[in-house]
């Protein structure tokens, strides 16, 4: 299957929105895929917004396969032009396990880098993140407020861009400026 990675463009704005409903809806809830699906449509009408980090992978028929966010971030109101999140990450259900999340993240930590970010912060499974070079983020000082709700301290990870790209960058992390996470 050919397989190209795209940053994102208007005629996939609505085949991704719905790709991420689909997988999130398949994989824990209708509820829940409607959520992440808004969470997406929210980013993109914010200042947070990075059209060029907005990443899908798409088959031979030109269809939405793989699709990966990253968007600025801040921790207290604080470096902002410094860190990313990541989220969400949602892959067709059917090709799940064949590499396309590992390949549309690495390419998006490439991006990200070259254009100029320290660091990209990730909550979810670890199993799901740590052999794509993500820690911990606690280690650095970088912790989730009460409202985030983690299960666990682990879920919530960061990557670093740049040799030393978290010095001096502490704080927690909250989802207070996105409504759909409320």
């Amino acid at each position: 299957m050919k397989r190209i990675i795209k940053s994102m463009e208007e005629k996939y704005l609505v085949p991704a929105a719905e790709l991420v409903e689909a997988v999130f809806t398949a994989s824990e809830s209708a509820e829940n895929g409607a959520l992440v699906r808004r969470l997406v449509e929210e980013i993109r009408s914010k200042r947070f917004y990075l059209p060029e980090l907005e990443l899908i992978m798409v088959d031979e028929n030109d269809a939405v396969i793989g699709y990966v966010m990253f968007s600025r971030f801040h921790l207290e109101g604080k470096f902002e032009n410094e860190l990313l999140v990541l989220t969400p990450v949602a892959v067709k259900t059917e090709l799940q396990r064949q590499h396309i999340s590992k390949e549309l993240i690495e390419y998006g930590l490439e991006k990200a880098t070259a254009m100029g970010y320290k660091a990209v912060i990730v909550e979810g499974d670890p199993r799901n993140y740590r052999n794509r070079g993500f820690v911990t983020s606690a280690a650095f000082g970088i912790t989730a407020h009460a409202s985030v709700g983690l299960p666990a301290p682990e879920c919530l990870m960061v990557q670093e861009l740049i040799p030393g790209g978290l010095e001096g960058i502490r704080g927690q992390v909250s989802y207070s400026d996105y409504e759909a996470l409320r």
